[in-house]
Formats: structure tokens, C-alpha cells, sequence
């Protein structure tokens, strides 16, 4: 493949087409799947090996959370293993849970905590905590979470608080978000009563493909995803 250098008058380059290309590239593994094997398999029951992790910060942060919430956690690399604790084998941290940079790992890890009868704090850098909260906080609140954050929980940090157990609600998005779909089909797991997230329009599946595959009770029907607590 050969390019002809910029003229003074033009930065435009013009390239030949090349005769064959040869090489080999390793796809880095996905984030936002990355976040969801590692918190689902610290929910879960067993050891888990997860291959080709994603290296960036942001599935990091999560990792460091969940060791903070006392579940085993390996890293070596590529190569995750987590030691599922159950969906009650979380432990009240010591400090606050620090997010990062990831938005995701606040909103998934503030479902799990909203249902956890624990008191938890959530924070992160300076960008995460000017980041709206308010669409995972408003329908949390309403199934019987407590929360708390800045200006009324619009804000983090976000303080979680033990309460009596989550009612199993439904939840009509304002917005399309596979973040805050996730974030209250996980609190959906620890509820009473079925938990029902309707979509103004399709986002990611990856949640609802994951825990199905784990044995949760996941259904979608057209623009509705129906989760059943777990047993």
C-alpha cells in the first residue's frame, strides 16, 4: 500500500489499493460485557473463569468494588476469576466504593446494593460524581430502596441504606438506557414480586441474555422485560 505525500497547497493523500493484506488482530474484550460477568458471577454460586476481561479502568473499578464488598477476585492479565458469594454473601464495606471514571459500575453495583439490606457509599473522580443519577435513584426509591446523594440523589456520591425489602415494580424509561434497565432488573432479583422494565426503544440485551443463561427468569415481550426475583 503506498500514499503519495501532501501537496503545500492540500493536506488530501491518495492510496493505492493494496495487493493482499496479511495479519492477525486480537480483539479486546467488550466493557460493558466485562462489568456484567464480573458482578453476575459474584452474585452467583461457585468459581468463575473469565476469559479475555476487558483491561480497561473502568472494568477495574468495578473489580476493585467487589473485592471491597468481600468477593474473591483474581486478575492475571486477560484472565478474571471471581468467587460467586450468592445473592446474600455481599458484606457491608468498610469505605466508600470508589467507581472511577464508570458510570456503569455505579449504576449495576447501586441495583445489587439497593436490594442488599446493607449500608454502602458510592463515589468516584470528579466526572462520575457530576453525573446524573436521578433515573436510577427515582425508580429504586419507588420499589422501597433507600438512597441518598446530592441535590435530593441527583448526584452522587450515593449513599445506600438497609430498609425492609424492594417491592417488585414497573418501571416505564423516560429515557433509553441499558445501564438503568440493568440497574433495576438487578434490584428486580432481590424483590418480592416480579420485576417489569418497559423501553421506549431497544437498548443492549446483554443483561437479560446473561442472567437467563445463569438461570435467572428473564422475559421480554416486544418493548417489556419481565424479571422474576430469585429463589
Amino acid at each position: 500500500m503506498t500514499a503519495s505525500a501532501p501537496s503545500a497547497a492540500s493536506d488530501a493523500r491518495s492510496v493505492a489499493r493494496a495487493r493482499r493484506v496479511r495479519g492477525a488482530v486480537r480483539v479486546p474484550g467488550d466493557k460493558s460485557i466485562s462489568h456484567r460477568a464480573a458482578l453476575f458471577n459474584a452474585l452467583a454460586t461457585g468459581r468463575a473463569h473469565i476469559s479475555n476481561f476487558s483491561g480497561g479502568a473502568n472494568c477495574a473499578s468495578t473489580l476493585a468494588c467487589l473485592r471491597a464488598l468481600r468477593v474473591p477476585v483474581a486478575h492475571d492479565g486477560q484472565r478474571v476469576v471471581v468467587g460467586g458469594v450468592g445473592l446474600r454473601g455481599l458484606r457491608e464495606p468498610e469505605d466508600v466504593l470508589d467507581c472511577g471514571n464508570s458510570g456503569t459500575s455505579m449504576r449495576l453495583l447501586t441495583g445489587v446494593l439497593a436490594g442488599s439490606r446493607m449500608f454502602a457509599v458510592l463515589s468516584g473522580d470528579r466526572s462520575l460524581r457530576g453525573r446524573p443519577m436521578a433515573r436510577i435513584v427515582d425508580p429504586l426509591r419507588q420499589a422501597g430502596a433507600a438512597i441518598d446523594g446530592r441535590d435530593g440523589g441527583r448526584l452522587p456520591p450515593l449513599v445506600v441504606r438497609a430498609h425492609a425489602g424492594l417491592r417488585g415494580v414497573e418501571h416505564r424509561l423516560a429515557l433509553a438506557s441499558a445501564q438503568v434497565k440493568s440497574c433495576l432488573l438487578l434490584a428486580g432479583l432481590f424483590a418480592e414480586e416480579a420485576t417489569t422494565v418497559v423501553e421506549p426503544a431497544t437498548t443492549r440485551d446483554h443483561t437479560e441474555r446473561m442472567l437467563s443463561a445463569m438461570g435467572a427468569q428473564v422475559r421480554r415481550d416486544g418493548a417489556r422485560i419481565s424479571l422474576q426475583p430469585a429463589s
